[in-house]
């Protein structure tokens, strides 16, 4: 029985990272930290290209858009939604999900969720290089180990 498993060794191809500008401060540390995982894993910065988007509901479009053109390896998906006193998060949240998670299955092409939904600012700043590791840094890993994996999947 074979068995298929994605590694982190530096993998050929071009990545794009996928930005939203709102709570930009938490997102730039994001994007930060996956420039540094490609960077530890031999990605050449001239293989990664960013695109900037207004907030995370907007995230979903652009990464099908870039995901289709098969220029790029994986595509990471960077973001902040941070709760408030509204319904608003809930639908920013949802709508940003489903939409990666559609983005990554029409067009074959990995598409990464590294989108924080906190509670609080504290705890989006704790996931975007603080206490708690940084999200966009294991965005940038899933994105690595999913284009090994898929190189290595029949047809």
């Amino acid at each position: 029985m074979p068995i298929f498993e994605g590694n982190l060794t530096t993998p050929s191809g071009r990545f794009a990272l996928v930005a939203a500008r709102f709570n930009q401060f938490v997102v730039d540390r994001l994007v930060a930290g996956a420039k540094d995982a490609f960077k530890r894993h031999g990605v050449a910065d001239d293989a990664i290209d960013l695109a900037w988007v207004p907030g995370s509901f907007e995230i979903p479009l652009v990464a099908q858009k870039l995901a289709a053109t098969k220029k790029y390896a994986a595509v990471i998906c960077l973001g902040a939604v941070i709760r408030g006193d509204t319904d608003h998060y809930d639908h920013v949240s949802s709508g940003a999900i489903s939409g990666i998670a559609q983005a990554g299955l029409s067009t074959g092409v990995p598409v990464i969720f590294g989108i924080l939904t906190c509670d609080t600012l504290e705890q989006a700043l704790n996931r975007a290089g603080g206490k708690s590791g940084n999200r966009g840094h294991d965005a940038a890993l899933s994105a690595i180990e999913m284009t090994n994996l898929l190189k290595q999947l029949p047809g």
